[in-house]
């Protein structure tokens, strides 16, 4: 399935990863938001379970190995072009993890990776969307 122009949402997954206080972001490498801070994840692959996905993803793009927790949240994420028309719909499905080993090194479609300390994220490019999953990702810990 095409990622612009879809027929039909595309269900997306990410994770929230704690070490500590610090959450760990990848820079966006690709459309929608290219360049743009956001949580590790990616495209769920065809029999593939979201919590496989997530820590697949967080692996693929981090290098970083964790420990799944709770769903966070469901959130959409659509984009329309200059006419209205839907270009990007992401279903995405978030978890909470913790870290467990490996040092961040940006890999898949992530142009660079990094922890950020709760203060940090008040600097950086992000989503509202992701702010707020983070937030509540927070407090279930």
């Amino acid at each position: 399935m095409k990622r612009d122009y879809p027929q039909a949402p595309i269900v997306g997954v990410g994770i929230v990863c704690f070490r500590g206080d610090n959450v760990l972001l990848i820079r966006r490498g690709k459309p929608p938001r290219a360049g743009s801070w956001s949580l590790p994840g990616g495209r769920q692959k065809l029999g593939e379970t979201v919590r496989d996905c997530a820590l697949r993803e967080l692996h693929q793009e981090t290098g970083v190995e964790a420990e799944i927790g709770a769903l966070v949240d469901v959130v959409d994420s659509l984009t329309r072009d200059g006419d209205g028309g839907v270009q990007y719909h992401y279903t995405l499905v978030d978890f909470r993890a913790d870290w467990r080993s490996g040092e961040p090194r940006h890999g898949g479609d992530a142009a660079g990776v990094r922890w950020f300390t709760p203060a940090g994220l008040a600097d950086i490019e992000l989503w509202e969307e992701t702010r707020r999953v983070i937030a509540r990702a927070r407090t279930m810990g």
